[in-house]
Formats: structure tokens, C-alpha cells, sequence
């Protein structure tokens, strides 16, 4: 896999954070971002997923009846 350098401005508090976890796993802090950035493109690529999902949904009609609506909310406020 090719690598690219990426170059940007991180606030002193991060990168103290960011150090001390990498010093605490034996890793190296490229080891560390490029961990923290698979993180964040999984989430948010599920969360864009799930965004269409519920759109191509939305497109066919496919919504809960009010009976279920209501089903859930009842569940929901009387739980104990």
C-alpha cells in the first residue's frame, strides 16, 4: 500500500495525548493517527451508509405505523 505524508496544525493538548498513547502501546505516533484516522472513516463511512439506507427507505414508503410508533414510545416510558 502507498503511503502519503499529510501535513496539519494539531493544538498542544492533542499531541500530549496523543504522545502519551503512544508511548503507553510501544507504538510510534504515525502508528497511532493512522489507527485513530481507521476509526474515524469506519464510523463515519457506517454512519453515511446508514444515512442512505434509511433515505433509499424513506424513498419506497417504507416508515413504522403509528400503532408502532406507539408500541415503542409506551415501551420506552414504562420501562422499569
Amino acid at each position: 500500500m502507498s503511503k502519503n505524508n499529510v501535513t496539519f496544525r494539531l493544538d498542544r493538548e492533542k499531541r500530549a495525548a496523543l504522545d502519551a498513547i503512544a508511548a503507553s502501546t510501544d507504538r510510534n505516533l504515525s502508528y497511532v493517527l493512522n489507527e485513530a484516522i481507521s476509526l474515524y472513516l469506519e464510523i463515519h463511512q457506517w454512519h453515511l451508509a446508514e444515512i442512505r439506507q434509511s433515505l433509499a427507505e424513506a424513498d419506497a414508503g417504507d416508515f413504522a405505523s403509528d400503532a408502532e410508533v406507539e408500541a415503542v414510545f409506551e415501551k420506552l416510558t414504562h420501562a422499569h
